[in-house]
């Protein structure tokens, strides 16, 4: 498992999985930090806001269960200027091994950091500000989807961003938003991501510090149930849009968020807690939950229980090695299409029946088009769902149009060929369709437009391992034509292939 999974981003976090705890503000302590890698993961300390004594605290405490490798997540933007300047020198004189940045970062902070000795991780949510930062010398990027829970930077869904990201630089990139379990650290590892960060599934363990009103609340939502919204703004710059669960707040049935009256609807060691602040329920905390923000994430849905953190983290990579190994196992091209009697690395391509570079690019631009379209359709497609099953059934054809869009844009690297940006306009024809089981109907139709392009392309191709990963791709089609036709009613069903 450890093998299967390892990339060099374990080496520089000191870890044996690519799995992140991600610094949650208040959920994020060492207990939590040192369950994450007690399971084989990294974890960042959240400790936006938090006074320089308590940061002491947590690295004191990871320090003593010979927790060595850890990271500090900073918010600038969120932070009083003393308060940041007093946290940036505690992290420098106790020689925090990395520092997680993200929203509006100073760049002299982090060349300051860097100067230090210390890793730089930032958080960004375009290819703009993955580039800017890199310039400025970060270590790290983590690129963060629109699917994720709690401050969301950009709008990009993260089947389109991290192949982007990865496409233009060779620092390690690790993928964060609405991840959830193993099938989501596979599909980011086949987009090119050298990790996954988790934050949803990492609340709902006994050793976060989340209060158990949230961890709950968890359990029994979907991620249809998630909104983004920048009503919970106290603390943070205006605008800055948050991922929740709907409450009284996202309703608007707790009046103005931007009025100039304050209401105090709980505390926090007689610190009081805002209505329409960005604190979320934690153990020190009493007061009036249901109105807090209640972050989550879009894959909220596929957790289902309360498990320890080291468990969770087991999981999560024993999941997905098993996905990877499964992958690397399929068989590749038959033996006598490879066969040296055949001399064909002498021979031309054409001469031997096989696509030419400049032929199979733009076929697998298209397709590739057409699968962020169709992950971008599934996708929308679940927050208008209502019923249990057909919800899990399109969340999990999304996850498997997301994960093909990562393979295409690996086949199209691997011929030194530029991914398309572009989305299909299938996406906008299907979005156009208002009733759920036509829209499944004319889904159905676009994977039949797949099958029928790769059953097409794939005897031209000569490369075994994306002829492997092709072959897979049209196996997962036909199997999702099925699975969604099965769900539809008859007279819907018929002719899902024409």
């Amino acid at each position: 498992m450890v093998t299967t999974l390892h990339r060099p981003v374990c080496d520089i976090l000191g870890c044996t999985v690519p799995i992140v705890l991600a610094g949650m503000g208040g959920v994020s302590r060492s207990e939590l930090v040192a369950a994450v890698t007690e399971g084989g993961g990294f974890g960042f300390l959240g400790m936006v806001r938090e006074p320089v004594e308590l940061i002491h605290a947590e690295v004191a405490a990871l320090r003593a269960r010979g927790v060595a490798r850890f990271g500090v997540n900073l918010i600038p933007a969120a932070t009083d200027p003393k308060v940041l300047e007093a946290q940036i020198l505690a992290c420098i004189d106790l020689g925090v091994p990395i520092v997680g940045l993200f929203w509006d970062v100073p760049f002299r902070l982090l060349a300051r950091l860097r100067a230090a000795g210390i890793i730089v991780a930032c958080q960004v949510g375009s290819r703009a500000e993955a580039q800017a930062v890199e310039q400025a010398g970060v270590q790290i990027i983590i690129a963060q989807g629109v699917e994720a829970g709690g401050h969301v930077r950009g709008d990009r869904p993260l089947h389109d961003l991290v192949p982007e990201i990865v496409a233009q630089t060779e620092l390690p990139v690790l993928a964060a938003g609405g991840l959830a379990d193993g099938a989501d650290l596979a599909t980011v590892l086949s987009f090119g991501a050298q990790g996954a960060v988790f934050g949803t599934a990492l609340i709902a363990t006994p050793e976060s510090f989340a209060h158990d009103y949230h961890k709950q609340r968890l359990l029994g939502a979907h991620g249809a149930d998630t909104v983004l919204t920048d009503a919970f703004h106290i603390n943070w710059p205006l605008g800055s849009r948050v991922r929740v669960l709907a409450n009284s707040v996202t309703r608007g049935e707790r009046g103005d968020p931007f009025a100039q009256t304050r209401t105090i609807i709980g505390d926090e060691a007689g610190r009081p807690i805002y209505l329409f602040s960005t604190e979320s329920p934690l153990r020190a905390m009493t007061g009036t939950f249901e109105a807090m923000a209640l972050y989550a994430g879009t894959g909220v849905g596929r957790i289902t229980d309360i498990v320890g953190a080291a468990d969770r983290v087991r999981a999560i990579a024993g999941e997905a090695a098993r996905l990877l190994d499964a992958h690397a196992a399929a068989p590749s091209e038959p033996a006598e299409l490879a066969s040296p009697a055949c001399l064909a690395h002498e021979m031309d391509d054409s001469y031997m029946g096989f696509a030419s570079r400049e032929e199979l690019l733009p076929a697998l631009n298209e397709l590739l088009e057409a699968e962020r379209a169709g992950a971008r359709v599934t996708l929308a497609t679940t927050r208008e769902m209502t019923g249990d099953n057909q919800t899990a059934l399109i969340l999990s054809i999304h996850r498997d149009e997301a994960r093909w869009c990562g393979v295409l844009t690996k086949a199209i690297r691997r011929l030194d060929g530029a991914p398309s940006a572009k989305t299909g306009a299938f996406y906008d024809k299907a979005m156009s369709i208002s009733d759920q089981n036509e829209r499944l109907t004319f889904l159905n139709r676009g994977q039949g437009w797949v099958v029928r392009k790769l059953k097409a392309l794939l005897p031209t191709i000569r490369d075994p391992a994306i002829h492997a990963d092709l072959a897979a791709m049209l196996a997962s089609h036909e199997r999702n034509i099925d699975r969604v036709a099965a769900n539809l009613p008859a007279t819907k069903s018929q002719g899902a292939l024409s």
